[in-house]
Formats: C-alpha cells, sequence, structure tokens
C-alpha cells in the first residue's frame, strides 16, 4: 500500500441550518458531520459505521459532490475536490463512483439495463460504437453474476439483488480508482446480502479500486473492511485497522457496537 493516500480528508464540517420556531428570522445550526478526518489508499477498503443520522452518508454525498461542506478538505489524488462546481466535479465522475442504497431507486425504470448501463461508457468516452459497449457491457454482467440476455431488460424484471449487481456493473464499466457504496447492501435481505458482499470484495480485489463502504452494522463490514471508522454523532471516535476494532475496541460507543451483534451461539451436544 502506498503511504500517499489516494483520497485524504480533513477537518470537515457539515452544518445544517434551521429556522429556529417562534423567530422568524433567527435559525438554528446543527453539525452534522464535525472535525472528520480520514484517509483511503488505493485498493484499500475503509468502512465508515455509525448509527443513523450520525454524518457518514452526508460524508459520502459531500465526496460525490452531491453535497456541500462548510469547510475542510478532501484531497483527491493530490486537488482538493471540495467546492468545485457541477463542471468542475463533471471529469472526476469516472474515478469516484457511487454504489446507492436503493436499487430499486437508482435504475431509471424507463430504460433498458443496455441503454443504463452504456451511458456512462459514452459520457466518459470509454467506447468507440454500440458493438464495442455490448462486447464490455456482456463481459460485465457475467463478472457480477448475471447472464448477458439482460441488456434487453427493464429493471422492473429483476430482483433487488439483481437490481444491484446491476449498479454494481454500472460502476466497474467505467474503471472508478475510489467507490463510494453507501449502505449497499442494508434494503437486501439478509440470504442475499451475503452474495453481494463477496462479489463486491471479489470485484475490489481484482481491480484493485478503493472504498468507501458506509453502513449501520459492524456484522456486514466484518467481511469487507481493512480500516474501520467508528462515528457517532457527527464525529469519528474510533478509527482503526479491522482486528483491533474487533479485538480492542477502545471507545464506548465502538464496544456498545460491537454488544449489538447477534451472537451464534452453538448448541450442546446431547
Amino acid at each position: 500500500m502506498s503511504n500517499t493516500p489516494l483520497l485524504d480528508v480533513k477537518a470537515l464540517n457539515v452544518v445544517f441550518r434551521t429556522k429556529s420556531s417562534g423567530k422568524l428570522l433567527a435559525t438554528n445550526r446543527n453539525h452534522a458531520v464535525k472535525n472528520v478526518s480520514f484517509s483511503v489508499h488505493a485498493g484499500e477498503v475503509l468502512s465508515l459505521v455509525g448509527e443513523s443520522g450520525c454524518g457518514k452518508t452526508t460524508i459520502g454525498r459531500i465526496l460525490t459532490g452531491l453535497e456541500s461542506a462548510e469547510s475542510g478538505t478532501a484531497n483527491f489524488q493530490g486537488d482538493n475536490i471540495l467546492g468545485l462546481s457541477n463542471a468542475g466535479f463533471r471529469p472526476l465522475r469516472k474515478h469516484i463512483q457511487m454504489i446507492f442504497q436503493d436499487p430499486y431507486a437508482s435504475l431509471n425504470p424507463r430504460l433498458t439495463i443496455e441503454k443504463i448501463l452504456s451511458e456512462p461508457l459514452f459520457i466518459h468516452k470509454l467506447v468507440r460504437n454500440r458493438v464495442e459497449a455490448r462486447t464490455r457491457m456482456a463481459a460485465m454482467l457475467k463478472q457480477v453474476g448475471l447472464d448477458p440476455d439482460a441488456l434487453k431488460r427493464y429493471p422492473h424484471e429483476f430482483s433487488g439483488g439483481q437490481r444491484q449487481r446491476i449498479g454494481i456493473a454500472r460502476v466497474m464499466l467505467v474503471s472508478p480508482r475510489i467507490i463510494i457504496a453507501d449502505e449497499a447492501v442494508s434494503a437486501l435481505d439478509v440470504s442475499i446480502q451475503a452474495q453481494v458482499l463477496n462479489l463486491l470484495k471479489k470485484l475490489q480485489r481484482s481491480s484493485g479500486v478503493a472504498m468507501l463502504f458506509i453502513s449501520h452494522d459492524l456484522a456486514v463490514v466484518r467481511h469487507i473492511s481493512d480500516r474501520i471508522a467508528v462515528m457517532y454523532q457527527g464525529e469519528i471516535v474510533e478509527l482503526n485497522d479491522k482486528q483491533q476494532i474487533f479485538e480492542n475496541p477502545q471507545h464506548e460507543y465502538t464496544r456498545l457496537l460491537l454488544s449489538s451483534i447477534p451472537q451464534v451461539k452453538a448448541r450442546s451436544t446431547p
């Protein structure tokens, strides 16, 4: 692993402003993210874990240009990407991709899978024609465990797990440098979650792409992470290697999360 981070976030702050009740001009400042710093190296999976509302999804949206920060920096390949306009961020979208939580909402129901997958290929000028695009899309669908005939079909014809595989294929087709996976398996049945996690880990290892994996569930991230950052009320309260987090947690909130993981008890022999 290189000593220079692919993504280096420093002192990130996000403030949401809401109107005060009963006061016409007054506003409340609510810190969604407080002085958050972390780094992600090439080929690494860093998981950001915490309860709903702790700020982890906000961080993911900021790093993909969907929301703005109050202050701080996020250096991607050495350049600060915070505060860029939509036009300024556009060249980065090939390199920083996002897998969304809801596999039903993230695919346009009016488009065929071929249209959904080919669009980023042509936007980023990665193919010259439809034949080349179909060849790449068919190969990628096989990698994610789907038949190339899926290209002719529409999103509603697939299960949630299959739709998430299509979403993963769309991201991987453009060969990103880093993937932001925001609760990528939380909307799936438990029986399907492990399959999709194994697929993500396999693709991540074979491609060398870095990943920021956002989840509320320590049991889920255990199988995919290299390092884990634990968030509580907008702050990172603990950041360490996966083994250290699970075997020697330092913060009370981390210990609370660990204690909430269901334990499978071995049955005694009669």
